[in-house]
């Protein structure tokens, strides 16, 4: 207790030395804890839409990730029912899923049959009201929702396609898209050649089977893709909204149907599959344990079927080298901030030291050891550093909680639309700990050598020092 009243004296005799250094310190602080904020946020905000759009693990073909594109109903899953019904009723897994859907993914060509226009697309079949369940999840708490899902309760034959696509296939009017700009070029020379006339023979069939006179109201798009047996067949879908897909080559060729129209359109009459079952979890940190157990289920239920489960990060590469970057940019952060803390206070104790040469020779002629000399001053470091960093942390939880509270929004790279601004500092208590005790350390470690320089003066030559 002697050894902390001299240090604080100490620190107050020089106040504005000391109150410079202090700043240093807690500007540091909370600069690190703010960054690591929004790196939390970029995080979780990635995660959550990766997560509501394809969950936390796939049950696909083992080959279906590298070469699905291509051709991806020849990597289907059968009997994709059974084993999700095996899943569903497995007890392990009970507690820790909270939906597991088929989806199918093809390719395809999609017209506007009214304005001869077509384009080739990615086409995934939903099941609308697990799709929906899954845009509810959110284990951060995040400020945001997802606006209604379109497909759940909406008719057999509803669809949604992405912004670009309603813009090339001229359906931006009908569907109310904003800054959806039209062609300079004639409609044929834009969206290219009109449909060829047995295409559209089969899609006018289609479309008076299509059914009822309000649903001719609508927006309609034929698809047309190679079922299973080789041939072509077409279906008619009413367009009941755009979205905006994030990224414009996705956006450009994303369509969404409801799984039995999908099925229809691949399959035909013969058995339906899908390409992948997703698996929508509780908790993010339980994935690892529900994949080995999804993999003994599979073993057991469809042991004949060359299936694989992956995990989100997997299938998207932009989510592990987005977070990969962030985490590389917070270390440089924390690394060039503790080289100027370091010197900083590195500075601060070797003036001191040289200010207090007397001192020193006047407490070790009256009995001090080096060692107490050395412990004097480390330990002012380590007030400073402690002072500093604790005050920098309470500053960043208050920067970030005004933040949170004024509603500000950001567009980040691969989004559909603006997302909520916070700063998550609180919500990794590793890093809201870790910093300031790091920083404290690295303080009390650069008070270190000026101590230990001031305890090897001389009596003597401490004493007549000028």
């Amino acid at each position: 207790m002697i050894d902390l009243s001299i240090a604080v004296r100490n620190l107050l005799r020089n106040r504005r030395r000391s109150f410079a250094t202090f700043i240093a310190l807690a500007v540091g602080t909370s600069s690190i804890l703010l960054f690591g904020g929004f790196s939390a946020n970029i995080e979780a905000s990635l995660k959550t839409a990766y997560v509501r759009a394809g969950g936390h693990l796939q049950i696909q073909h083992r080959d279906f990730f590298l070469f699905g594109n291509g051709n991806p109903t020849a990597y289907g899953i059968q009997d994709d029912q059974k084993i999700i019904q095996a899943i569903r009723d497995d007890p392990a897994l009970r507690a820790d899923i909270t939906v597991v859907t088929p989806t199918l993914q093809f390719s395809g060509i999609a017209g506007n049959y009214d304005a001869g226009v077509s384009r080739t697309v990615i086409g995934m079949g939903v099941v609308a009201p697990d799709h929906s369940r899954m845009r509810a999840w959110n284990e951060y708490d995040l400020p945001q929702t997802d606006p209604p899902f379109v497909l759940d309760g909406a008719s057999s034959d509803a669809a949604i396609v992405g912004t670009g696509v309603a813009r090339v296939l001229q359906l931006c009017e009908a569907l109310q898209v904003a800054t959806c700009p039209k062609p300079a070029l004639p409609t044929a020379a834009a969206g290219g050649a009109e449909l060829p006339a047995d295409i559209a023979a089969l899609a006018g069939a289609e479309r008076v089977a299509a059914g009822a006179q309000e649903a001719l109201n609508r927006p309609k798009i034929e698809l047309l893709a190679t079922n299973s047996g080789g041939t072509p067949n077409v279906v008619a879908a009413q367009v009941l909204k755009a979205e905006v897909q994030g990224f414009k080559e996705l956006d450009e060729v994303f369509v969404m149907l409801q799984m039995p129209q999908a099925q229809r359109l691949v399959y035909g009459r013969t058995q339906p599959q899908a390409t992948a079952v997703l698996v929508q979890l509780v908790r993010s940190d339980r994935i690892d344990e529900v994949r080995k157990n999804l993999t003994t289920v599979l073993a057991r239920t469809a042991p004949e079927q060359p299936l694989v489960v992956r995990d989100f990060g997997e299938l998207n590469p932009f989510y592990v080298q987005t977070i990969a970057m962030f985490g590389t940019i917070f270390g440089f952060i924390f690394v060039l901030i503790g080289v100027i803390v370091l010197f900083t206070v590195s500075n601060t104790m070797n003036t001191a030291v040289i200010e207090r040469t007397v001192e020193i020779g006047t407490i070790r002629a009256i009995g001090l050891r080096r060692r107490g000399v050395e412990r004097l001053f480390v330990l002012e470091g380590m007030m400073l550093g402690v002072a500093g960093a604790a005050t920098g942390a309470l500053f960043a939880l208050l920067v970030a909680a005004i933040i949170n509270r004024l509603g500000l929004t950001w567009l980040p790279p691969g989004s559909g639309g603006p997302l909520p601004l916070v700063l998550l500092v609180g919500n990794d208590k590793l890093m809201l700990l870790g910093t300031p005790l790091g920083l404290s350390l690295i303080a009390t470690l650069s008070a270190w050598w000026p101590a230990h320089r001031a305890s090897r003066l001389g009596i003597v030559d401490a004493l007549r020092h000028v």
